[in-house]
């Protein structure tokens, strides 16, 4: 190679880190575009280093921000940003948002789903059914006057995120994003994963789901899962294992 070509060719390596653009490039027959859908409590911005990860490894992420209001809001939150991709994607919700990819999921433009210590319910079942079928070890929860529930704050990094930073977690603690009472008593209607391939995650040290709760839902649906040592908050303390349980959904031949 010239030294004006390797020239050119370092120009345009810049132009192209400049621009965002991934340093690499998805496996071929990969699906490219990722979806990650937070839970209760919190936001989009838990997702950063999993984002990061898959970004730098090719893939498309957006970050959907259901609002919480209702299960039927952060379904149709969940499908505008589905619905602004252009190909077949991979859905991925943590905690609570496992109802909604649940329902999400039928969007025909979703070809995986990927349940990171999720909900996962059947027809009929809500959080409250199911966490009544087994509750977890957190005792934080409790609703607001105005039918919200929060995670006490003196309580949210031993029953939420126990493996991460306490600063960070005071800091979630003091911007938690409320689950209304309505969405977490809302039934599940026509389940995804009963006719889409599945991948979990069960978080082996859960208190805000509990884990053989988690085992019970994963193995009803068949769903491909990896078990990884963590609190709740399993995408935030360990994303790089999170990010392979995404990738290989997104590389299986179904």
């Amino acid at each position: 190679m010239t030294t004006i070509s390797r020239l050119m060719t370092s120009a345009l390596s810049l132009a192209a880190f400049a621009a965002g653009a991934p340093a690499t490039a998805a496996p071929a027959g990969a699906i490219r575009n990722i979806v990650l859908v937070h839970g209760a409590f919190v936001d989009g911005s838990g997702w950063k280093a999993v984002s990061d990860i898959l970004t730098a490894d090719g893939y498309s992420v957006s970050i959907a921000q259901p609002p919480e209001t209702s299960l039927d809001d952060d379904i149709a939150a969940t499908n505008r940003v589905i619905d602004q991709q252009d190909g077949l994607v991979v859905l991925v919700g943590h905690s609570y948002a496992g109802a909604i990819i649940t329902s999400a999921g039928n969007n025909p433009h979703v070809k995986t789903l990927v349940y990171v210590a999720a909900f996962q319910p059947d027809v009929g079942e809500s959080l409250g059914s199911l966490g009544a079928k087994m509750p977890p070890a957190g005792t934080g929860v409790a609703p607001s006057a105005d039918g919200f529930l929060f995670i006490d704050r003196a309580k949210f990094r031993a029953d939420f995120a126990a493996d991460l930073d306490p600063a960070l977690t005071d800091l979630m603690a003091r911007s938690q994003v409320p689950l209304s009472l309505k969405a977490a008593g809302a039934p599940a209607t026509a389940p995804a994963w009963k006719v889409k391939p599945t991948y979990a995650i069960v978080a082996t040290q859960d208190r805000s789901i509990n884990p053989d709760l988690e085992r019970f839902m994963y193995k009803r649906s068949g769903s491909i899962t990896t078990e990884i040592v963590s609190s709740h908050a399993v995408y935030i303390s360990q994303p790089k294992a999170v990010a392979a349980v995404i990738e290989q959904a997104a590389t299986a031949r179904h």
